[in-house]
């Protein structure tokens, strides 16, 4: 059927809430629609091209953040400090492999989240699931589980401001590499991560002091002093990200303006449902999870429908099996789509198939977990001859204790200490580090180094 930004409503839809006002969804659909886009159509074909390098292994792909952004969490501070994070990781990462990073947020838009079950039982009481902010709210209670389409009016003010505020920091000397020793977080000065983070900076800086002797500094060198920051969330509530498809005025394409990559989630990624639907019609760069339940046969159709034209940098194949599942399932599967000779490029998220519950009832990740799914999916492409291209993970900028084990050993006692995440746990300052020089160790080996 011919594609339009509407059309998925003709296919199966999954993980989407029931709204019982219907009269109050349409009218705050139509207002949105009227709404300025937040990302430009121009940044979306940038990232594309700077994906189609990660893929030929000539850069390496960064794309963290929250697991769900929260309402509540809106504030500078804790913006700022995730971007700190990230641009410290990507510091690590350029510096030990010699290759730009292509950095990307799940961020200015991450509230949707798909649940395992439809409904949450506390007490004897059920209720519909929380599924994120711009749904409805974490608060266990009749009103505040019901889903609101105002939500997604709210969604869209804290995307745009937390949009200002990235671009801000991205373009306006905050990310500047004369700034490096001004992006640490105060609290974790004393980290192990952090000292080792400071012996590269040191050298850097020695580096640019070398350059600026001979005339080049950050007032003619523009990557001195900015950086390229692009945003991503997954595409699961489809009547918002319908409000935001637009036709680009330059190429006449479709475009979703709410974020500049979008992916489809384990759940949601039915070739004949209307997530796949929507996602193929747009002209952004994309990803699709692939888990441990994925069906070769299936995998090839989404591709087919989503990369038609076996275009380079389109399609991003997200891996998440779980560390004690990676090594029997993703190298049947590589070699099977090696040999189709298609433009894919492979990310590796350690995170979603190592959830698990604790002892003391708080949902966690174990860090070994996540960098040894890491490491067996470098292996894995090292083995096969193909392209790591990099990782998709969940963290943030906070001082938490939600995933234990890394530099401080946090253990199952320590959870509750700051346990903040309103969804799934994610990885702190100390462990998202200590996961980046796991990867720069990693580079010597793999087959990024072989393709410059």
């Amino acid at each position: 059927m011919n594609w339009k930004s509407d059309s998925w409503k003709s296919f199966e839809v999954k993980q989407m809430p029931a709204y019982n006002d219907k009269k109050k969804l349409d009218s705050v659909l139509s207002d949105l629609s009227k709404y300025p886009p937040l990302i430009f159509a121009g940044e979306t074909r940038s990232l594309k091209k700077k994906i189609s390098e990660v893929q030929k292994g000539k850069a390496f792909y960064l794309q963290g953040g929250d697991c769900a952004e929260s309402f509540l969490e809106l504030n500078p501070n804790t913006i700022r400090d995730t971007f700190k994070l990230l641009l410290q990781m990507s510091v690590v990462l350029t510096y030990a492999t010699n290759s730009p990073v292509v950095k990307l947020g799940r961020i200015a838009g991450q509230f949707a989240k798909p649940r395992s079950s439809d409904m949450e039982e506390k007490n004897g009481v059920s209720l519909p699931s929380y599924r994120g902010d711009i749904i409805n709210s974490y608060e266990f209670s009749k009103e505040a589980r019901e889903p609101d389409p105002d939500r997604m009016i709210r969604a869209y003010n804290h995307s745009a401001s937390t949009l200002n505020l990235l671009r801000a920091f991205a373009q306006g000397g905050f990310a500047s590499l004369s700034q490096l020793s001004k992006w640490n977080l105060d609290f974790a000065e004393n980290f192990p991560s952090m000292k080792k983070y400071s012996e590269i900076s040191k050298k850097i800086e020695d580096s640019i002091n070398f350059i600026n002797a001979c005339g080049i500094d950050e007032n003619n060198t523009r990557e001195l002093r900015e950086t390229d920051f692009y945003t991503s969330h997954e595409a699961l509530l489809l009547p918002y990200e319908q409000a935001f498809t637009r036709i680009d005025s330059t190429t006449g394409d479709w475009y979703n303006v709410s974020s500049h990559f979008l992916w489809v989630g384990d759940r949601t990624r039915d070739p004949d449902g209307a997530h796949i639907h929507y996602l193929s019609g747009i002209k952004n760069p994309i990803g699709l999870k692939v888990g441990p339940t994925t069906d070769v046969d299936q995998l090839k159709k989404n591709i087919e429908i989503l990369n038609p034209d076996n275009e380079e940098g389109r399609l991003t194949l997200i891996v998440r099996m779980g560390a004690n599942k990676i090594s029997d399932i993703f190298p049947k599967l590589l070699k099977e789509f090696k040999s189709l000779g298609q433009n894919i490029t492979w990310i590796c998220d350690p995170m979603h198939g190592n959830t698990i519950t604790s002892t003391s009832g708080y949902k966690t990740r174990n860090s070994k977990d996540v960098l040894a799914e890491i490491k067996n999916f470098f292996d894995i492409h090292n083995a096969e001859g193909t392209i790591a291209g990099g990782v998709h993970l969940e963290l943030t900028g906070l001082n938490v204790t939600e995933c234990v084990g890394g530099p401080e050993d946090i253990k199952d006692e320590n959870l509750g200490d700051r346990y903040h995440t309103f969804c799934d746990p994610r990885l702190n300052v100390n462990q998202s580090l200590e996961l980046c020089f796991l990867l720069a160790d990693l580079f010597p080996k793999s087959t990024i180094t072989n393709n410059k």
